[in-house]
């Protein structure tokens, strides 16, 4: 568990970075200087993202549902223990970049993201950086996956597309392919807002039980939800023939005899 030791960057490094003003279209987008964020700053962007999908009914987000969002011990990596007072502060810092917006509806302010619109992103992308920035470097069948409350994607293929344009992204790389580590099968890719990996987070190579399937396991996962999600169809299609048979009073054929 990292606490704010961990979280905020002391000498946040600065690099041109082409953002959208909230106040003008993108098509008139002016260029600004962007900090590469800290870890809060990511995990607080990132949970804006999720819960405006995930929970709709909540977002915008008051400061006490933000913390307890980013401290969650599940679909987080790493782990933080952040107080109210550091995500407030990183709340103010990142309004200063007009990347979060505050409202002031209810009793309580409440906090909301402005990715798309200062990145100039579609919601697809904006979907795998949110991803990537609350559970660290992943496959891009694991980002699959693990984005489908987020944005369904129709194949793995469709989120590799997503991600070449976010590292060929004109106005600056926002994700980077790393290197396929020895005794892997697929290559894991890293958002690059809170700046390059490390050596360490590069290097990182999975478990030998970890690659003992003959496929990788993000894609024996992408298949297995594929299955679950074709078994739903075939029983609705089987209530559907069970009603009709029923309203029309014939029976609903089995098999053909052998």
């Amino acid at each position: 568990m990292l606490g704010l030791a961990h979280t905020i960057a002391p000498d946040a490094t600065v690099r041109a970075f082409a953002l959208h003003s909230p106040d003008v279209p993108a098509r008139t987008a002016r260029t600004m200087s962007l900090p590469i964020l800290s870890l809060l700053e990511t995990r607080v962007l990132g949970v804006l993202v999720e819960k405006e999908r995930t929970v709709p009914d909540s977002y915008p987000m008051t400061l006490n549902a933000l913390v307890a969002g980013c401290n969650q011990k599940t679909s987080r990596d790493p782990i933080l223990a952040a107080t109210d007072a550091d995500v407030q502060a990183t709340v103010d810092a990142l309004k200063g970049l007009s990347l979060v917006m505050e409202t002031s509806g209810g009793r309580v302010m409440r906090y909301a993201h402005n990715t798309e619109r200062v990145l100039g992103l579609p919601t697809q992308s904006v979907a795998l950086l949110a991803v990537l920035m609350l559970r660290g470097p992943q496959t891009a069948g694991e980002l699959r996956i693990n984005c489908d409350r987020l944005h369904r994607f129709a194949d793995i293929s469709a989120v590799e597309g997503f991600l070449h344009e976010l590292a060929a992204r004109p106005a600056g790389a926002l994700v980077v392919e790393l290197a396929r580590v020895p005794g892997t099968r697929e290559t894991r890719w890293a958002q690059l807002l809170a700046g390059p990996p490390t050596q360490e987070t590069a290097a990182y190579a999975p478990r030998a039980d970890e690659t003992a399937d003959v496929l990788p396991a993000s894609e024996i996962a992408a298949l297995k939800h594929n299955l679950a999600a074709m078994q739903g169809e075939i029983d609705a299609l089987k209530s559907t023939v069970a009603r009709l048979c029923a309203e029309l009073g014939v029976a609903p054929s089995g098999p053909p005899p052998s």
